[in-house]
């Protein structure tokens, strides 16, 4: 009787043990990420890298030092160069995971850039019917997610307008964008049932009308790029915008891509896409250190505010001017990366921290 009576104080202190164990467990962090999918081609040149302190160190371990716990990387299916292609894309995601990091993966779908106002069906999917293409979008997709393992996917990139057109045009062919997002989302569901599904859209202007329009899709989290020279410089808008968007549709939401210069000045001989004080959100942030600093403190308090705020991507963190000074074929983003013209992190990276 009395080791009985002992036995059952001993599982029953187990279960409290266990049950505060698991109450006491963090909640997963929020998604502080980078997008550096030109990393591979990058580190093939012999370049140095600086922390904060001005000491020489790895990359990738600045990155995770200063809290980015999220790399988002870009799939293309046939590049011509190979770079973004699977093989290199699985590679790098596989080491960055063995370092730590989350992965989110962002297929475009395409062989090159896609975006609002680039959606072509890769080549050698090109001769294809609509429905083999939907059977060839839903077996590439299982096999992406099988490879790699993304722990989030977006349906294609900045699809403001579909993707995959004109079979996937949203306004001039809205049954057919549904069943090919219908068929990336199932293959995710059906071969990689824990990844996370976002859509993403570019901008502020027509982001509730485009929400509504994929409202029956199976998808988890609304995704926005944001870039005060491309889609207005009103912060308040931004706020409005993510806390309605939220409200109406019920889903977690993150800022997918955003930067901020830090300086106007250029580093190489390829055009810079931001160089004019017009394209700025002044005198608030300046393009400085400093500013560019101030502007993703923003950003993070934005979304950290909402009560479904998941977090943000800072995309391009990687394109230094890495071909050197007189290069006209390398970076149009050496002013808004996170490494200042001497490779030397810059106090942005602070804004990662949890």
């Amino acid at each position: 009787m009395q080791a009985n009576t002992a036995l059952k104080i001993l599982l029953g202190l187990l279960v409290l043990l266990g049950g505060w164990a698991a109450a006491a467990e963090p909640e997963p962090r929020p998604v502080a990420a980078v997008d550096i999918s030109r990393y591979p081609e990058i580190r093939a040149y012999p370049l140095v890298f600086y922390d904060l302190d001005n000491r020489p160190g790895d990359f990738l371990e600045i990155l995770r030092r200063h809290g980015i716990n999220t790399i988002r990387l870009r799939l293309w299916v046939h590049p011509a160069d190979g770079h973004s292609g699977l093989e290199e894309v699985k590679a790098f995601a596989h080491e960055l995971r063995r370092q730590g990091f989350r992965i989110w993966l962002a297929p475009h779908y395409s062989d090159a850039w896609a975006d609002p106002g680039h959606q072509q069906i890769p080549r050698a999917w090109q001769h294809l019917g609509f429905e083999a293409l939907r059977d060839t979008v839903y077996r590439y997709t299982a096999r992406v997610v099988r490879e790699i393992h993304p722990d989030y996917i977006q349906i294609g990139n900045e699809i403001n307008n579909g993707f995959l057109h004109p079979y996937g045009h949203i306004q001039t062919h809205y049954a057919g964008f549904l069943a090919l997002a219908e068929a990336c989302i199932g293959a995710v569901r059906d071969s990689a049932p824990e990844t996370r599904i976002l859509l993403h859209y570019a901008g502020l202007a027509g982001a509730l009308e485009f929400f509504e329009r994929v409202r029956p899709l199976d998808y988890d989290i609304i995704g926005l790029s944001y870039y005060p020279w491309w889609h207005g410089k009103s912060l308040d808008s931004l706020r409005l915008l993510l806390a309605r968007l939220s409200e109406t549709f019920h889903k977690e939401i993150l800022i997918a891509e955003t930067a901020y210069p830090f300086t106007l000045a250029w580093n190489d001989w390829t055009h810079n896409i931001v160089g004019s004080p017009e394209q700025l959100i002044l005198p608030d942030f300046p393009a400085t250190p400093e500013g560019q600093r101030r502007f993703v403190h923003e950003i993070r308090r934005i979304v950290a505010e909402m009560d479904r705020g998941l977090g943000f991507c800072y995309w391009g963190a990687e394109l230094i001017a890495w071909k050197g000074p007189r290069a006209t074929d390398a970076s149009p983003w050496e002013n808004l990366a996170l490494f200042d013209f001497e490779n030397r992190a810059l106090p942005v990276l602070l804004e990662f921290r949890p």
